[in-house]
């Protein structure tokens, strides 16, 4: 089978596509004959090396698939079913690859309503959405929920996630980005490129943050007492957590993990009209590096995916 892998840390040119054996399903697990792959900002922090999840190179990037079931050791899956997931992380799932081995509980089945292509944008941005909103925040009908990033990858799902929890949902984008995030359900966009939100929310139930920086420090001003921030970059800022615990308030870093409670959920959602997934761009796998320099740049809407 191919694989993208990467023999050292570097730009998008390290990045290769090799003939390489393809894996073996243990019991509990399927082989998944990929049809699409989600791209995610921290493949890009990865192939770089700034980040050291996966040790040194060589490796193989990549979580987010969807595709058919091969070869099946569960009787939790057949072959021929169509499945979409996130499995192993934080470890490698190797899933820049053409056939990936996944524990049975790591997929869910794709839904109909969604094409290969938008389910394997789903389930890294969703899971962490869905794990900040419903699992850590608790978000119920009425709550008033800003969203930083709304119109990126974690965040055009939570917007749709929040509102379908009820709440009435005011997001943070870039002005280019207002009929977009408008047309996934916020109740309010804050042009963030000419407003201090800082100036203009109040009284927020729950703060989601995927955009690091000194927005998770801003946004303590924003929240009612007893207000929650959910952040999905600075998990492990004990001197950010401690500012708020000090000030009353509460702090939840997401780390996320495979969930099929949670996948399940999500593909209901789509089933249901209630989600959708946005795709900014599809490359073919042998532009693989075409596809990490548009990640690079940074600033998308929805999500990048390779297609099989």
């Amino acid at each position: 089978m191919r694989a993208i892998t990467q023999q050292q840390f570097g730009g998008p040119e390290v990045l290769t596509i090799v003939d390489t054996p393809e894996p073996r399903a243990l019991p509990t697990e399927v082989l998944v004959r990929v049809k699409a792959i989600g791209l995610n900002p921290l493949e890009a922090r990865l192939r770089a090396g700034e980040f050291p999840l996966l040790g040194r190179p060589p490796f193989i990037l990549g979580w987010d698939i969807s595709g058919v079931v091969e070869q099946a050791l569960t009787w939790r899956w057949r072959p021929g079913d169509e499945v979409f997931g996130m499995p192993l992380f934080p470890r490698a799932a190797n899933a820049y690859a053409e056939i990936v081995a996944a524990p049975a509980l790591h997929l869910a089945r794709k839904p109909a309503s969604l094409s290969h292509t938008e389910a394997a944008a789903l389930p890294v941005v969703g899971l962490t959405a869905w794990q900040g909103l419903v699992d850590l925040a608790g978000v119920t009908e009425g709550d008033r929920v800003l969203i930083h990033g709304g119109g990126g990858g974690v965040g055009h799902v939570a917007i749709q996630l929040a509102k379908a929890l009820g709440a009435h949902v005011i997001t943070t984008a870039s002005g280019s980005k207002r009929e977009f995030v408008e047309g996934l359900g916020a109740d309010e966009v804050i042009d963030y490129t000419a407003v201090d939100f800082t100036e203009t929310v109040r009284d927020i139930d729950v703060v989601l943050d995927t955009l690091g920086g000194d927005t998770g420090k801003r946004s303590l001003g924003v929240l009612r007492p007893g207000g929650h921030l959910v952040t999905a970059v600075a998990d492990e800022d004990t001197e950010l957590a401690a500012e708020y615990e000090a000030a009353g308030m509460q702090f939840s870093g997401i780390a996320v993990d495979p969930d099929p409670v949670a996948l399940r959920g999500l593909a209901e959602l789509a089933e249901q009209g209630k989600l959708q997934v946005h795709v900014q761009e599809t490359f073919p796998f042998e532009r693989i590096a075409d596809a990490h320099r548009l990640l690079d740049h940074g600033h998308l809407q929805g999500k990048l995916v390779l297609t099989i």
